[in-house]
């Protein structure tokens, strides 16, 4: 199948890590290794610590089977994720388009935004907590640096997924080591944690812990991820190449995962071990069990470690939620917008309810809240899950690729078990509200039952559909659609071409292709616009030595090219060179605009923008754009 190079899953990065060629299996084992790691740090950022912290403290070891269970449910789905995107180089989100009508993909794209906009939230709070335990800075002046982050995604982005995967393993390292320094200084009983591997769950509080436990580890945006990293890699299409790419994804998975579960259960063990040890089974709060760790344990290393390794889990997530982000926008709608753009607008929607829960219930509420995130992610599983269980089954898509009835029944069973306590959550919420007061009633009826019935409606529909049109031929589609026939005509002949110069060395470059392109039939119009700060205040009237300069330039290029024969003429404007191209070009009639370029830096085109992209977007001729 062909994918249109501007439609691939991350175009900006797909397949650039070549790993065809490599020799022996730990080389190839390095060339794959990566993708899972991005993953994993969602498996552990500020939301599974809030859980991991609540799950500990109030009833000890007793919920580390869950986080076992969370760990074994998230290798089979993220070894799925993977397998679509490898055989069928399409992330879970275009193959939803493909498959889905547009209505039910726009509301899965929104309850995948939901889940994306919790995950954020998580992130935004345990920075600033991390913030503010380190260095005393107020949670909320920590909410709002936490924007600044857009920038170092960016940077990282402009250095290439191989030197962004290093630094997001960096920090996981970072994490590692401050929780084996944490888990020796607890002292946690052996056979205690033994038996926390036993499955219970004591009352609906602990049931509420463990949804939010799998919610947390089990993220549906990392689905979505997972999907797309595996094509940064560049291997073959052979039957051979796609084995050995599922194969050592699997097992960067896995040690990946493994590596998040011990993060998450060292989290769970060291609160088991101090808090409710010590009869302290109310520690839900991160800033808690920071001030709690030093007395309890007896050491001032616990709390700085702890709070490090909550920044740097923070940090490392928000990278893969912008990615995840910017994977679902692209694959359900066919919408693409700059990343930061994209990375503003998610944290943005982070920052307004942490910052409203800060202001009117105080930084004390934090930890409820970031509790509360991870059960809403745990929620928007069954949508994400059930849809990728269905292409990974279809051998019309997979081929030979096709998952095993062992594989498909375990895949199912995972599904019906977070489903079903999903439904189970949701209902004990909804009857401790409808009692609670008249109000909470009346939006239980009029909004809560409408939400929930429209929810298990569209939770039908992606489930039963693909099993009634299973025996069908299944038509499949490529993010870009079917190609139209070709209609070939005969190159135009331009008679009027406009030259945006800026007196830099590729001037020559675009005066050069425009004579080419018209010869000396075609009139030429030399464009330059002053942007000295003179020339936007006072346009025309501006008599300063950059605008004296360029005018003496301008008339010198048009000059020698009369001489040579050529029919010339030139306009000298001031001002925004992004309004002022379009605007001559158009009233001059042109047929053809000629633009220099100078390559892409990533600051400049952050702050300015990029004149190419602005002129292209206002005038209705055609654009060449040179370097």
């Amino acid at each position: 199948m062909h994918i249109h190079p501007d439609e691939r899953s991350l175009s900006d990065i797909h397949q650039t890590v070549p790993v065809a060629g490599k020799k022996g299996f730990w080389k190839k084992l390095f060339a794959f290794m990566g993708p899972a790691y991005l993953v994993s740090v969602g498996y552990m950022d500020p939301g599974n610590w809030a859980t991991d912290l609540a799950g500990g403290s109030q009833f000890g070891y007793t919920l580390i089977w869950v986080l076992l269970m969370s760990n074994i449910m998230a290798l089979l789905l993220q070894s799925l994720s993977a397998r679509l995107g490898i055989v069928q180089q399409l992330d879970l989100a275009q193959a939803s388009r493909a498959h889905y009508p547009p209505f039910v993909n726009f509301c899965l794209w929104m309850l995948a935004e939901v889940a994306i906009a919790a995950t954020d939230l998580a992130e935004v709070l345990g920075m600033a907590i991390g913030l503010q335990l380190l260095f005393g800075l107020p949670l909320m002046w920590g909410v709002g640096l936490t924007v600044l982050d857009t920038f170092l995604f960016l940077l990282l982005q402009n250095y290439g997924v191989r030197k962004m995967e290093a630094f997001i393993i960096t920090l996981v390292a970072i994490i590692g080591v401050a929780f084996v320094i944490e888990i020796y200084l607890a002292k946690p009983d052996i056979g205690e944690m033994a038996a926390g591997f036993i499955p219970s769950i004591p009352n609906s509080a602990a049931l509420y812990i463990a949804i939010g436990i799998i919610g947390a580890t089990v993220m549906p945006h990392n689905l979505y991820l997972h999907s797309a990293l595996v094509q940064t890699r560049r291997f073959g299409k052979d039957e051979k190449s796609l084995r050995n790419a599922i194969k050592f994804n699997f097992i960067d998975s896995a040690v990946a995962l493994n590596l998040a579960f011990f993060v998450n259960a060292a989290i769970l063990i060291v609160a088991a071990a101090t808090f409710f040890k010590n009869g302290l089974h109310e520690v839900a709060e991160i800033q808690d069990a920071y001030v709690f760790l030093e007395p309890v344990l007896g050491s001032k290393l616990a709390p700085i470690l702890f709070a490090v390794a909550l920044i740097a889990a923070g940090q490392s997530s928000t990278i893969t939620g912008t990615l995840a982000g910017q994977i679902v926008m692209e694959g359900y709608l066919n919408i693409r917008i700059q990343p930061w753009l994209r990375r503003l607008i998610t944290r943005l929607i982070a920052i307004v309810p942490a910052m409203l829960v800060i202001m009117i219930y105080g930084e004390k509420e934090t930890g409820p809240l970031l509790i509360l995130s991870q059960v809403i992610l745990s929620l928007q599983l069954g949508f994400a899950i059930i849809p990728l269980i269905h292409f990974v089954s279809d051998r019309n898509k997979m081929g030979v690729f096709t998952i095993g009835i062992k594989l498909k029944l375990a895949a199912w069973v995972i599904a019906i078990i977070i489903v079903s306590l999903n439904i189970r959550l949701v209902l004990n919420i909804f009857d401790e509200y409808y009692s609670s007061s008249t109000r909470m009633k009346d939006i239980i009826l009029f909004l809560g039952i409408p939400l929930f019935v429209a929810a298990m409606t569209l939770l039908g529909y992606i489930t039963i559909k693909p099993l009634l049109t299973k025996n069908k031929t299944t038509r499949i589609t490529t993010p870009h659609g079917t190609i139209a026939p070709l209609n070939i005509q005969a190159a135009q002949q331009f008679k009027h071409i406009a030259i945006a110069l800026d007196f830099s060395s590729i001037d020559s470059i675009a005066v050069s292709r425009a004579l080419n392109e018209g010869g000396k039939a075609a009139k030429y119009l030399l464009i330059h616009i002053v942007e000295s700060a003179g020339a936007y205040v006072s346009g025309g009237d501006s008599h300063d030595r950059e605008s004296s300069a360029d005018k003496a330039n301008l008339i010198a290029y048009a000059g020698h090219l009369t001489e040579l024969g050529y029919q010339v003429e030139y306009c000298l404007e001031y001002g925004n060179p992004k309004k002022k191209i379009p605007l001559i070009v158009n009233e001059a009639g042109a047929d053809l605009l000629i633009m220099g370029a100078h390559g892409h830096q990533w600051h400049h085109d952050l702050l300015f923008g990029t004149t190419v992209d602005a002129v292209r977007h206002r005038i209705k001729i055609p654009m060449l754009v040179v370097r």
